[in-house]
């Protein structure tokens, strides 16, 4: 994958950054890390800046998330209700449970949205809830634009600062994706014990 993407890159220059940040937003386990740090040591010898892949990454960034959040459109409280009213029983997840997510999203979501950008996998599927929960468009627009901006100028800065060592910080971005991804296990795993708990002292 990692050659398919470099490829593109070296071939279509700016429209390459931007069709394969936004395909990775749509489809997660594309790395973005190879895809900012190799455009980023392209400008130490190609026509392309570091501004301009910086602008063509976060644009394909924000196209992307824009879909994922218009197909959680699809996915509202309503049509959520009646999936836990038919299967809910199998997870004993109720339509409380539903009101109290998305209650937490109304509250919360904006600044998830911002921060979760700076998490490897999340910061695509983040963009789902948000389309479900209803949140102003304009809005989520906003906080993804500055979230994304944020990690793509620092993998960009990054990746030219290494040129052709690039893949190095590859390497370490993977161990920065290794611990996320266990943090994040190992807060569903704690979430999900207390909610048991909870449920079984109902």
């Amino acid at each position: 994958m990692q050659n398919w993407i470099t490829h593109v890159i070296e071939q279509f220059g700016y429209i390459g950054v931007f069709f394969m940040i936004a395909l990775e937003n749509i489809f997660p386990p594309i790395p973005s890390e190879v895809i900012l740090t190799f455009g980023g040591m392209m400008t130490s010898f190609s026509k392309l800046t570091v501004l301009g892949v910086i602008l063509a990454s976060t644009a394909g960034s924000v196209f992307g998330a824009a879909v994922l959040f218009k197909i959680g459109t699809f996915l509202d409280v309503p049509r959520l209700e009646r999936i836990v009213e038919r299967w809910g029983h199998l997870l004993r997840l109720k339509k409380e449970d539903i009101h109290k997510a998305d209650n937490w999203f109304d509250r919360y979501g904006y600044w998830a949205v911002f921060f979760c950008r700076l998490v490897p996998l999340i910061r695509s599927l983040i963009s789902i809830p948000a389309g479900m929960s209803g949140m102003k468009f304009s809005l989520f627009l906003l906080f993804t634009t500055l979230g994304t901006l944020i990690w793509n100028t620092i993998l960009v800065y990054v990746g030219a600062a290494f040129g052709r060592n690039w893949e190095q910080v590859v390497h370490f971005m993977d161990i920065y994706s290794n611990v996320m991804y266990a943090l994040l296990a190992a807060a569903l795993g704690l979430f999900v014990f207390y909610y048991v708990k909870k449920k079984r002292r109902q």
